[in-house]
């Protein structure tokens, strides 16, 4: 990974499912929405592993088991197995597990992902603040995980009960749009107890761990839609980034990405594995990318002249980041960005 602050998307001249030996995907917003397989998502992973790339799934939702992913990856017509499945159940598990004694009983809030991966680690599942738990353990449940398990987590954490969370992502993508995610549900008992949990989730350290550790990536390569988890884990990680634009990122706040959100590659969807990356260089006092050059003024960012929306967009990236140093950029780019459609 490059070093310092990134001020440009990278280019690359070899396919980037050649230039490194594991993609490290998220799923809800890059193979996947609602359920249903993102357009380009079977085939380019299908290319990529004929290539020679090892594909690990990396997935901030704890509700489901690597089994149930592993299944349902299948099922879209990406033969996986449950060891290249990496969820934030297993991290915070583990996380859980060096803190705890052997056996320990942990009371949680979240679904079926949670219970299993506990048992993986030796720790026993409850149900109730009142069965003596060690720790407690909150991850995203579904839409029907009723109120009264957020009221049970307070009970315990009130107590002085050691908390930890799967993840705190606030939104989590949905077939209907964008639903509340596992961080709003923490909300609720930090809320009510004042407390703070240990979080084990992308973008923080145990979840690139945990990864790390499963798939024995030498030379990885994350692969994801969200700004504050998957390229902000990338970058705790030290590790190289590709941000797809299937998921909850749009234009204006991949320009305005600081310098932790700022992904090393940028392109439309997954298809981006499969080729290299054009490169995006200085042109006088502006930055230029396939046709365009972007520049920034004194209140908005510029952008001339015509080809591929996505050279637009990474030359715009460049002169955002380039303005804003680690900051974030608060140039307008709306009128550079209608340019482009996005």
């Amino acid at each position: 990974m490059s070093q310092g602050v990134r001020t440009r998307p990278e280019g690359s001249g070899q396919p980037l499912s050649e230039a490194y030996d594991t993609a490290l995907l998220d799923l809800d917003g890059v193979v996947y929405a609602g359920g249903n397989a993102i357009v380009h998502a079977v085939d380019s992973l299908a290319h990529a592993r004929a290539g020679g790339m090892h594909l690990a799934y990396v997935t901030n939702n704890a509700l489901r088991t690597p089994d149930v992913v592993a299944e349902h990856l299948s099922e879209l017509g990406i033969p996986t197995g449950a060891d290249d499945v990496i969820t934030s159940a297993q991290a915070v598990a583990r996380l859980i597990s060096e803190q705890v004694p052997a056996g320990a009983r942990v009371l949680v809030i979240g679904g079926e992902g949670l219970r299993v991966a506990l048992r993986e680690r030796g720790l026993t599942p409850v149900e109730s603040a009142d069965d003596d738990p060690a720790a407690v353990v909150q991850g995203y449940g579904g839409p029907d995980l009723s109120w009264g398990r957020f009221a049970e987590a307070s009970y315990a954490v009130a107590r002085g009960v050691p908390w930890f969370a799967s993840n705190t992502d606030l939104t989590i993508p949905s077939g209907r749009g964008i639903a509340p995610g596992n961080g709003a549900a923490v909300e609720v008992v930090r809320i009510a107890t004042g407390a703070e949990p240990q979080v084990a989730g992308k973008p923080l350290p145990p979840m690139h761990r945990e990864t790390i550790l499963r798939t024995g990536a030498e030379r990885p390569l994350v692969v994801g839609d969200r700004l504050d988890t998957d390229i902000e884990g990338a970058f705790n990680g030290q590790v190289d980034s590709l941000l797809v634009l299937t998921g909850v990122t749009d234009g204006p706040q991949l320009l305005a990405a600081p310098a932790q959100h700022r992904p090393t590659f940028v392109d439309a969807d997954l298809r981006g594995l499969l080729t290299g990356q054009p490169e995006v260089t200085e042109a006088g006092a502006g930055f230029r990318c396939g046709g365009w050059t972007a520049t920034a003024g004194a209140e908005r960012l510029e952008l001339v002249g015509e080809g591929e929306a996505l050279d637009g967009l990474r030359a715009l990236c460049a002169a955002a980041w380039t303005a804003a140093g680690e900051g974030s950029c608060e140039l307008d780019g709306g009128k550079a960005l209608a340019r482009l459609g996005l």
